[in-house]
């Protein structure tokens, strides 16, 4: 459901980046949240207004047209509010270190790793937008987190770390699905 463009290309203000800039700017107190007061109703209503921009967010780029501003602030975004998130249940969690650690490093490596393959494919002119199954990646991503915050839910410790584990393969699948993107198209465009 794409309309007109409203924004330009290079439009930065726009409002699908200010839902963008209000997830980076809920981050902190996000991640403060978790590691001081990890099983609240105040982290769950924060995490779940960041979660909402994010959904949102991609709804009105959508309508009023992306922006290289917004293909780089959204996952970036994404990352902070994920990773931040990740380490902090890995402070917050008496026993964090063995279920928790593994994948977020995990998700850290595939991450710096894909945000150099991508930089270095779009220095070739290459794009490698964002696939239908990154967007559920990070979605359950999401939902690991917010399974180790939700009161009701979060004693229950193998739904977060079982959903991690979900995350994590989706993870490595897409990064790899990108790498052969980003391959074969380079190769077509040599």
């Amino acid at each position: 459901m794409t309309s007109e463009r409203t924004y330009g290309e290079t439009a930065l203000l726009t409002p699908a980046n200010m839902m963008t800039a209000f997830r980076l700017l809920v981050s902190p107190l996000f991640i403060y949240l978790i590691i001081f007061h990890r099983i609240t109703w105040w982290a769950t209503l924060v995490g779940l207004l960041a979660a909402a921009s994010d959904y949102f967010d991609g709804i009105v780029a959508r309508r009023h047209g992306t922006t290289r501003s917004g293909a780089f602030l959204d996952p970036l975004a994404d990352k902070v509010i994920v990773l931040g998130s990740l380490y902090a249940l890995v402070i917050s969690r008496p026993h964090g270190l063995t279920s928790f650690i593994v994948p977020s490093i995990l998700i850290t490596i595939r991450e710096i790793w894909m945000s150099v393959y991508r930089s270095r494919m779009a220095k070739r002119g290459v794009s490698i937008p964002a696939s239908a199954l990154a967007k559920w990646k990070t979605f359950v991503q999401d939902w690991a987190i917010a399974f180790c915050v939700i009161p009701f839910i979060a004693h229950h410790t193998f739904v977060g770390v079982a959903t991690i584990w979900v995350a994590v393969a989706m993870t490595y699948y897409t990064g790899w699905q990108y790498f052969v993107e980003g391959k074969a198209k380079n190769n077509r465009a040599s």
